[in-house]
């Protein structure tokens, strides 16, 4: 751990407080919850607040000071292509699951014309999929309501309420949904590929205060590979926080071990095209350009390759910890090198961290059956 984050030594009088603000409970914002229930943030020398707030209004209190991060990666994107000094430092997901989730008495798509429909907020990521699902099935979008309700546990509730016919919900308030008599109408969360939750900072935060940047992103990647190691601690977790039974939790814990990526970077396509779908609704016609992309993402991948490589060495360690300490030397040595200076080298050790990964595990797993038997 010193080696590798030199400037993170624990005590009292190092300690910084950073306010993450969250719109409501959501499966996708377990590593946060991870991160401050299992001491992460704390073994990295942060104090941490989760303050409770409004989608809407999260980019504004970034610029105010008011808060330090936010998970929402669309909200953060829109804000910044609207001229905020926003910036994607991490992303947690590759997929999320977005359902639509209606009362029984939704049968076709055409059958909510005249009702509502419950999202997080405008542009939401919950928002803009379902205009493109009313657009697959050419439905007028004005013929349906939509509330705002400011996260997924507001739209679950919304719901359950029987305040509108449907609703946007990801996991596991979809299950919660099914179990009162809703249905899953159908997955829209393939109709765009649009960032879900990650790490959104002001430009500011990120140069005026790079080593609370990387705490942060440390003490998520540990939450992360915490997540993976643990299935039945964070099945009970899962359980636990969102009242759910323990086979609805096991269910829901596969789901998100599903969801995460490898790394921690937004992939330049899903950028690109979510700039473009941006776009759409806005004067400006010409399409991306990297240079734009890059502007928008500017945390250094050599940063996230670094959290990425402890990440490793935490998951690899359980399975035999001398020759998973030896191959992440070979890791951290390329990295070093690299000095956070080129993107290009950063990202061949992003892709190198995870050859060694995957061929440690296949190299340790007969070792580990021997020894089993």
């Amino acid at each position: 751990m010193t080696l590798l984050f030199p400037n993170m030594i624990n005590g009292a009088e190092l300690t910084q407080k950073i306010r993450v603000g969250l719109p409501s409970l959501a499966l996708t914002y377990m590593p946060f919850y991870v991160a401050q229930e299992k001491g992460f943030l704390k073994k990295v020398g942060l104090e941490a607040e989760y303050i409770q707030m409004n989608t809407g209004i999260q980019p504004q209190a970034l610029i105010n000071g008011n808060i330090n991060f936010f998970p929402s990666l669309s909200t953060g994107i829109s804000a910044a292509v609207a001229g905020l000094p926003l910036v994607v430092v991490l992303n947690f997901y590759n997929i999320t699951p977005w359902m639509l989730v209606t009362n029984k008495e939704i049968n076709k798509p055409q059958d909510l014309l005249g009702k509502k429909v419950a999202v997080s907020g405008i542009r939401t990521t919950g928002h803009q999929l379902m205009t493109a699902w009313f657009k697959k099935f050419e439905i007028n979008e004005k013929e349906v309501g939509f509330i705002m309700t400011g996260g997924t546990a507001g739209s679950f509730a919304t719901l359950a309420s029987g305040q509108v016919a449907g609703a946007v919900l990801t996991p596991p308030y979809d299950d919660k949904a099914v179990t009162k008599g809703f249905k899953k109408f159908m997955l829209i969360g393939d109709l765009l590929d649009i960032p879900t939750s990650g790490l959104i900072a002001a430009r500011a935060e990120v140069t005026n205060h790079r080593d609370r940047v990387q705490k942060t992103i440390a003490a998520l990647f540990e939450a992360i590979a915490w997540i993976r190691a643990n299935r039945p601690d964070s099945a009970k977790m899962i359980a636990d926080k969102f009242n759910i039974t323990p086979t609805e939790a096991n269910g829901t814990y596969e789901t998100l071990l599903s969801m995460f990526n490898k790394d921690g970077r937004l992939p330049a396509k899903v950028a690109r095209g979510y700039l473009d779908l941006l776009r759409a609704g806005t004067p400006l016609a010409h399409r991306s350009r990297p240079t734009e992309v890059r502007r928008f993402f500017h945390v250094a991948n050599g940063e996230i390759t670094t959290k990425l490589i402890h990440s490793i060495r935490h998951q690899l360690r359980a399975i035999d910890p001398n020759r998973a300490i030896n191959r992440v030397k070979q890791v951290s040595s390329d990295l070093a090198r690299a000095n956070y200076a080129d993107l290009n080298i950063c990202l061949a050790v992003n892709r190198r961290a995870n050859e060694i990964a995957v061929r440690s595990a296949n190299a340790m797993r007969p070792v580990a059956v021997a020894s089993a038997r």
